[in-house]
């Protein structure tokens, strides 16, 4: 009886635990198996939101509200502003603007950039970097990406400087620094001045220093995406008063800070209304409250995905120059080789990843390439100001293909992404794996 007993114990134990661990191979079979392929995703809650506030900055829109001094010609929070921000960053100088935009025209302004000059820049930003040498009628010439650093390439500066080239303005794409020693050796041998786009890099620094106050002047945006963030604002940083009180009044229709009431003060040729709000300027004080931090956690957390991600095959993390002694990781950004997931297509990659939890970007198209272009170009302003060889010229010296490369190969992670916790990272890190593992899978999807 009792060895009846004791098989029937025996049976039932073994026939629970086979069926525990059929249970334990079908979820672990399920957690492996992509989640465009019915599995699991890695991840299900949202990454932490942005933009962020508490009571801080409903009190200072209420200040400005209940003020009734709502345009800083007759408030004081924007003159605020503008010295926080010049003594965060180390800058002599900061001229606050509306957006981003109009601080990098109203530099160009300042430093007299006109129709008939050319600006260096790169071919992967946002087309505001275009734009504002366009509404100079100046000329865009594009220098080749690095696409290590998805930085401009500066070995290839000097070979597209002419008579002509009247500024370089690097952008520190992502948060990242481009190459500011030679960019600047370049500048200082040829003397052009340098405007440092830093419109998505708030307290990345190069060698120990802020970008944004390495050359003749720098600028910054603070959109309601930036790591700095009023919905809309700008401003210009520089080491010269001068060049401070020319951008200062450019942007305000050509009036000085001297000016007062309606005793007008006029300085300089042009100008437009391109002024910051009382309630951005206080806005952006509250902001600034959090910003170090912030920007703590996002490098921190970058440079722990960095660790993991470096090591799966076809991954490449954007490299930092080594003078970058600080990312703003705006963006983290990194190349993806297909031909390392079994030949699965970007866009396939950025599927597979989106369903599994991580959200993630293509990136820039190639603005060399775009239509925009060639229809400035063609406007009648353009043809009466550039000879027509200069023009018909002009594609075949803007020829980048490294960038044209790294537009197929690019992925960007967004910086809200990385306020979280070192898990996060590790969940972000498993489902590259995990659709590395299955790219031949994913292939056939």
């Amino acid at each position: 009886m009792k060895s009846s007993l004791d098989r029937r114990s025996f049976l039932a134990t073994s026939a629970a635990a086979s069926a525990a661990l059929a249970v334990t191979s079908t979820s672990s079979a399920e957690e492996d198996r992509p989640a465009l392929l019915r599995g699991k995703p890695v991840r299900r809650e949202p990454f932490p939101g942005w933009p962020r506030f508490d009571q801080r900055d409903e009190k200072n829109l209420l200040d400005v509200l209940h003020s009734g001094k709502w345009f800083r010609g007759g408030g004081e929070c924007v003159n605020r502003f503008e010295a926080a921000y010049a003594e965060l960053t180390g800058a002599k100088h900061c001229v606050a603007t509306a957006n981003g935009t109009s601080a990098l025209y109203a530099s160009l302004a300042a430093l007299g950039i006109e129709p008939g000059d050319e600006v260096i820049v790169p071919p992967y930003t946002f087309i505001a970097t275009i734009n504002a040498v366009l509404l100079q009628y100046a000329l865009p010439v594009y220098v080749d990406t690095d696409p290590e650093s998805f930085q401009i390439d500066a070995r290839k500066i000097e070979a597209a400087i002419t008579e002509r080239t009247a500024a370089i303005m690097p952008v520190h794409i992502g948060g990242n620094v481009a190459d500011m020693d030679a960019i600047l050796e370049i500048a200082r041998k040829h003397k052009i001045p340098v405007i440092e786009d830093a419109c998505q890099a708030h307290l990345a620094e190069w060698r120990g220093k802020k970008v944004g106050t390495l050359g003749a002047a720098g600028c910054f945006s603070f959109q309601v995406t930036k790591n700095l963030a009023s919905g809309e604002g700008g401003a210009i940083l520089t080491t010269d008063g001068d060049l401070a009180e020319r951008c200062y009044a450019f942007q305000n229709n050509n009036r000085a800070r001297t000016a007062t009431g309606y005793n007008f003060a006029y300085l300089g040729g042009r100008g437009a209304n391109l002024g910051m709000t009382e309630f951005q300027g206080n806005l952006l004080l509250a902001q600034m409250t959090r910003l170090e931090e912030q920007s703590r956690t996002r490098e921190q957390n970058a440079q722990y995905l960095t660790s993991m991600l470096k090591e799966v095959p076809g991954i490449s993390p954007a490299k930092q120059y080594e003078g970058c002694t600080r990312n703003a990781y705006h963006l983290y950004m990194f190349r993806y080789k297909s031909e390392a997931f079994a030949g699965l297509p970007r866009a396939k990659f950025l599927a597979a990843l989106d369903a599994e939890g991580i959200p993630c970007l293509a990136g820039y198209s190639p603005l060399n390439k775009e239509s925009f272009l060639p229809a400035a170009l063609n406007s009648k302003g353009f043809r009466r100001i550039y000879p027509r060889e200069v023009l018909d010229r002009y594609e075949e010296r803007n020829h980048c293909p490294a960038n044209d490369q790294l537009c197929h190969e690019a992925v960007w992670f967004v910086q809200t992404m990385f306020l979280g916790t070192r898990s996060d990272m590790d969940q972000v890190a498993a489902a590259v794996r995990k659709v590395h593992a299955n790219a031949e899978a994913l292939l056939r999807v």
